[in-house]
């Protein structure tokens, strides 16, 4: 797989997500996950991504136990900012002593000295983004984490992150059916030189043609609440029909749809976006890395783009509480 840079890191040009192994899309199975962090090492994936609420706690430790031992052949991201309440609830929380407290754990879970890129994992609206940032920089004082990333955030509240301490990345959900970044987003990041890392790319599996609606998914799966609109069975029927024409293209192009969906993610910014699929299965890990090795050229990308976007599809990517608690652009 080639590489590409964010901040100080040289990386896979595809990283791993690795949520699904412990939560959000059903029960996973240890075992195979183990074997797969392994493999995807072997295939080259150099860029993992975690956080310390998949599983709170899992998800981190299932890399520390699987890659321990390989600590030196990956760039490490996990994420602070959404804890669990004395309730027992989980909330965003941007509070200093909490993310402290969360990096002390994440680092006695990931079995690791220091995490390469440690995002807030969303903004806390009780906490101004400077107190978040600026207990993240302390840590990166400390030695404790290496560089700081924002997910989910806005324009604005990245610019003002940024002037308490650089930021190496924004992540934010961007694919051929999510396209918010684009309005504001991307153009920020490439102002003032942040990398910038689409999770979900593959559209919570629906560009990969296998997904389905949620009448037909476990329990568990957050696309049947948090995700849901775009699975209620009327959208859903609504959007897979555009499945269709994209298969076609892709058979044109000789390649699954989920490469495909990669590969348009992997040509955008010039090249400089490293999307970090998400999944639980080896053979889909495998699928994936080989969307590296795709080119596809401007006739094509402009299919894409006038057959799969926020016009064509229809629902909202989250239920309307959490779209309402996104720290979003403006405007």
């Amino acid at each position: 797989m080639h590489t590409r840079t964010i901040g100080p890191f040289t990386v896979s040009a595809l990283g791993l997500g690795c949520m699904s192994m412990s939560w959000g899309y059903g029960a996973a199975d240890d075992a195979t996950s183990e074997r797969l962090l392994q493999e995807a090492l072997d295939a080259g994936y150099t860029f993992l991504d975690t956080a310390a609420m998949y599983g709170m706690g899992h998800n981190e430790s299932l890399i520390g136990r699987a890659l321990g031992h390989r600590r030196g052949e990956f760039t490490l991201a996990s994420k602070c900012g959404i804890a669990r309440g004395e309730d027992g609830n989980l909330s965003v929380n941007g509070r200093p002593e909490v993310l402290r407290r969360t990096c002390e754990q994440s680092l006695r879970n990931l079995q690791t000295e220091v995490i390469d890129l440690y995002y807030l994992h969303r903004l806390d609206p009780q906490v101004p983004v400077e107190e978040s940032v600026g207990v993240l920089a302390r840590l990166v004082d400390e030695g404790k984490v290496r560089s700081i990333g924002l997910s989910e955030v806005s324009s604005e509240t990245l610019r003002r992150a940024h002037a308490v301490h650089p930021i190496t990345a924004v992540q934010s959900e961007y694919s051929l059916w999510a396209r918010t970044p684009e309005r504001r987003m991307l153009a920020t990041c490439r102002e003032l030189g942040v990398g910038f890392v689409p999770f979900s790319p593959l559209g919570r599996g629906f560009l990969t043609g296998r997904a389905q609606d949620i009448t037909h998914l476990e329990e568990g799966d957050i696309r049947t609440n948090v995700c849901r609109p775009r699975f209620e069975p009327d959208n859903f029927a609504t959007n897979q029909r555009l499945l269709q024409p994209f298969g076609e293209i892709a058979a044109e192009q000789g390649c699954s749809m989920a490469q495909m969906a990669l590969a348009w993610v992997l040509e955008r910014e010039e090249g400089t976006l490293v999307p970090i699929p998400g999944t639980k299965h080896p053979e889909y890990m495998r699928e994936n890395a080989a969307a590296g090795n795709i080119r596809l050229d401007a006739a094509v990308v402009a299919r894409l783009d006038g057959l799969i976007n926020d016009r064509t599809v229809k629902g909202e990517r989250y239920n309307a509480q959490l779209m309402a608690s996104i720290d979003s652009e403006k405007d």
